[in-house]
């Protein structure tokens, strides 16, 4: 009878067993992808249904529907703060061409306040507009926290300088403490915040602290995430970014004259 205790047949079946594992893996991996991007793509949008408060439309409707509805995706030209058919929507992907030379520009120390390293040449806002015109528009930001990128939207409304919503689709910081940007009730706290004051400059920020009667300019503020400072300032820098100079500020300015 043969010796099955032999330390080559130990050796043969161990690596037999690992090349079926890693063909299995690899198969569901491949197999499962394109269901992957499909529910990658769907929560992208929900987040923005959210941060545009359109989730009640959901409601016997599905988020492609009411997304394909209300939602106008269009392509700014971040420089210049106009509309442009550089890209198609349709097939852009924004968070690529922030990684690509050609098609983003490198940040300073001085001006990469949100530590995104690049900032992509051309960006997507989605619309949402009615019978009177546009209703809320909601603008893709990024930034450092603690230990991650966030990615979210912030949500304007017509008067683009009040805060309609803001949400974070994707980050990396610690659960009951950074993670507590997810927290209905902090993201709540935005809703009706001004971005900018008299003079177009942009305020809005997250303080260190409570929100308070009698806190100067509260319009502008926000409370602290509490036991994460860190994650407060990096929220409070990429809000700062990105509706500033180097951000969509151009944008807006030309968007209110009529002249996107």
């Amino acid at each position: 009878m043969a010796n099955n205790d032999s330390i080559k047949k130990t050796l043969i079946v161990t690596i037999l067993l690992c090349i079926v594992c890693s063909v299995v893996v690899s198969t569901a991996a491949v197999y499962l992808r394109p269901v992957q991007e499909v529910n990658k793509s769907l929560d992208f949008k929900r987040n923005i249904l959210a941060a545009a408060g359109l989730t009640d439309q959901l409601n016997g409707k599905s988020v492609e529907e009411v997304f394909s509805e209300r939602v106008t995706t269009r392509a700014v030209d971040l420089d210049s703060g106009t509309y442009t058919d550089e890209v198609d929507p349709a097939d852009y992907e924004q968070r690529k061409a922030a990684k690509d030379p050609s098609m983003s520009e490198d940040l300073s120390a001085d001006q990469d306040i949100a530590k995104i390293g690049r900032r992509e040449d051309v960006a997507l806002v989605y619309l949402i507009e009615g019978d009177n015109g546009l209703e809320t528009i909601v603008l893709p930001v990024r930034g450092y926290g603690l230990w991650s990128t966030l990615y979210g939207f912030v949500a304007l409304e017509k008067d683009l300088n009040t805060v309609k919503g803001l949400g974070f689709y994707e980050h990396g910081e610690t659960p009951g403490l950074g993670g507590e940007v997810d927290n209905p009730n902090w993201k709540s706290l935005w809703e009706g915040k001004e971005v900018y004051d008299e003079e177009g400059n942009a305020q809005l920020t997250v303080i260190k602290g409570a929100v308070g009667p009698d806190t100067k300019d509260a319009e502008h503020k926000v409370d602290g995430l509490s036991g994460a400072t860190l994650t407060s300032r990096g929220v409070a820098n990429l809000v700062q970014f990105w509706l500033g100079e180097e951000g969509y500020m151009p944008f807006l300015t030309n968007l209110k004259k009529g002249e996107a």
